[in-house]
């Protein structure tokens, strides 16, 4: 472990995060909640915001898929969304919901700088960000698809939108 550079819980918990929030809306599989937390853990994270229905440790399907990230990962849970949005705007906070919508931005092409302070809503694994919700954010991101497709688990369109953000944050933008 110690060749491959990782870190132990107090020194995930005393590192600088990178300034983004997850904000998960009601998301039925308690497993892509979990594969969240892991996925926020490996790019240093600042929080996971889980609203909703959504599943929010202790659950076991978390533990499976996390393996530990729940116990690295500062998480909050709200009822709704809207009141995480609201914490989150009080903070500073540019929110955008990850939806395919008529005036969404490329993911590729968002105008980010690595520092500024960013949420990104995931929503409901059917239907989506919810449209109340798309109404409280400052834009939406669209991860651009090419096949016949053009839908993304929600566990793997967290992992393409970090790492995006994450590569931009690192000088890759």
């Amino acid at each position: 472990m110690e060749e491959l550079g990782r870190k132990t819980v107090a020194e995930f918990k005393e590192s600088e995060k990178i300034p983004i929030v997850i904000v998960l809306e009601n998301i039925r599989s308690a497993y892509n909640v979990g594969s969240v937390f892991r996925t926020s853990d490996a790019f240093l994270i600042e929080a996971i915001y889980i609203t909703g229905y959504s599943a929010k440790p202790p659950h076991k399907e978390i533990k499976k898929t996390a393996l530990g990230a729940e116990e690295t990962v500062r998480w909050t849970h709200f009822a709704h969304a809207g009141e995480a949005i609201a914490a989150l705007r009080e903070a500073n906070y540019t929110v955008l919901a990850v939806e395919q919508v008529a005036q969404s931005t490329k993911l590729h092409q968002l105008n980010w700088d690595g520092r500024a302070k960013i949420a990104v809503v995931f929503g409901n694994e059917v239907s989506g960000v919810e449209q109340s919700t798309i109404a409280l954010c400052d834009g939406c991101l669209e991860i651009p698809q090419l096949g016949m497709k053009h839908s993304l688990n929600i566990a793997t369109a967290a992992g393409v939108v970090l790492w995006e953000l994450v590569r931009t944050r690192m000088g890759g933008g």
